[in-house]
């Protein structure tokens, strides 16, 4: 969907507010909220292997995030209006450091960074009963496509979500998307599949799509276990259903075990040649401030897994750098999270996990693929006072791998502040 249609969406929104009594106005307005967040972001990759393209990775740059969300007016029918507007500005790269997925790239040599870049998103929404349907600016958060947040500023997409809670644990969703902006980027495009890596997904070059159609069911059966069925598909690339369980088992005063089970079957749809079929599953025992956690992911089929570029996969080994979803791979992790809150430092969180695959099939007459990746998080955020909300994260992975990829190793620092403004 058009920036510009988006931006009349609204602008329509906000005309039929203003002819809205007083008493209609007041929820639009009382409900409303409204937040700054400033993400201050360090990005440094180490290319490792030999013969690499360029040494490495290297950039700094101060993002703003403002959002806007207003209530519904009253009625049967409320209207709304969501904004966020983002704003990326470079505080140091260079043409042999550029391509961390911070800031834009000139298209021509030396490909050296932009200065800054920026976005505007509006969306409008509509309300009935437990029902909402925003078109615009949408950032989704579903099995059948994840947006993307991971850097300076967030992955955006252009067109409408409906989502329905009308019967008690029942949720509905269902949408069309057209456009995407991805994080490092100003322009809204048409979307393609991830490739890379040793998926061995094929299409024809230079295709991309402005359709992809979503839906799915979320049932909580009770406070424990809740089930899903999710359905995406891009047009001409592929068709994908997923279904997913999560249950969490008390075990006592402080402890539990959660189960977390997904598995998707991926199929062509046009001129790719997408053939998948992923499970995973991660389970975590939880005892006191100590989580362990342990998974298992296989992929089976003529290709790995397919999701949209840009995206995060649904799936349990999709981690800080790595999916491990190449074809054929095989792949187990294991995890450890600490909450420094038992010892008086609520706020400060420790993570740490380690990844292998195996059995990647790279083709007739090459050896076997291997990868392995080891991540690590410290985060703190203030609990209080003037600086209340304040954050800092360090995350660190390493990665290598057998006959196939690059060796990484990579360092984040994150520092973001968000500042409520009503």
């Amino acid at each position: 969907m058009s920036h510009k249609l988006t931006q009349g969406l609204a602008l329509a929104t906000f005309g039929i507010t203003a002819s809205l009594s007083a008493s209609a106005h007041a929820a639009f307005l009382d409900d409303s909220k409204a937040s700054l967040e400033l993400r201050n972001f360090y990005f440094n990759r180490d290319f490792r292997q030999d013969g690499a393209a360029q040494s490495k990775a290297e950039e700094w740059a101060q993002g703003f995030l403002l959002r806007y969300e207003s209530g519904f007016t009253e009625g049967p029918i409320g209207v709304g209006v969501d904004a966020i507007g983002l704003l990326g500005v470079k505080l140091d790269s260079s043409p042999d450091r550029a391509g961390s997925g911070l800031l834009p790239r000139d298209r021509e040599a030396p490909r050296g960074a932009h200065d800054d870049y920026s976005e505007l998103g509006l969306t409008a929404k509509l309300r009935a009963s437990n029902s909402v349907l925003k078109v615009g600016t949408l950032l989704p958060k579903l099995p059948s496509v994840l947006a993307n947040d991971s850097r300076l500023l967030p992955q955006t997409f252009q067109g409408a979500h409906l989502s329905s809670s009308e019967f008690a644990g029942l949720t509905l969703d269902a949408g069309h998307l057209r456009q995407v902006s991805q994080r490092d980027s100003s322009d809204s495009e048409d979307m393609i599949i991830t490739g890379g890596g040793a998926k061995n997904i094929t299409y024809r070059a230079g295709d991309s799509s402005d359709e992809f159609d979503f839906a799915g069911a979320s049932y909580q059966w009770n406070e424990r276990l809740t089930t899903a069925y999710h359905y995406g598909g891009l047009d001409g690339f592929y068709r994908q259903h997923t279904v997913s369980l999560l249950h969490v088992l008390p075990l006592g005063e402080g402890r539990s075990l959660k189960s977390d089970l997904r598995y998707s079957d991926s199929s062509d749809d046009g001129s790719s040649n997408v053939d998948n079929r992923a499970f995973g599953a991660m389970f975590t025992y939880k005892s006191g401030a100590h989580a362990l956690g342990a998974g298992y992911q296989s992929m089976s089929g003529d290709t790995g897994f397919a999701y949209i570029n840009g995206t995060d996969a649904f799936l349990v080994n999709f981690v800080q750098i790595g999916d491990f979803a190449n074809k054929d791979e095989k792949s187990w992790q294991l995890r450890y999270d600490y909450d420094f809150a038992a010892l008086g430092v609520p706020g400060l969180t420790f993570m740490t996990r380690y990844l292998s695959g195996d059995d990647i099939d790279l083709g007739a007459g090459r050896p076997e693929g291997k990868e392995w990746e080891r991540d690590t998080d410290i985060g703190y955020v203030v609990q209080s006072g003037a600086l209340k909300n304040l954050g800092v994260k360090w995350r660190n992975a390493t990665v290598r791998s057998s006959h196939f990829g690059s060796d990484l190793d990579e360092n984040r620092l994150i520092v973001s502040y968000t500042l409520p403004l009503w």
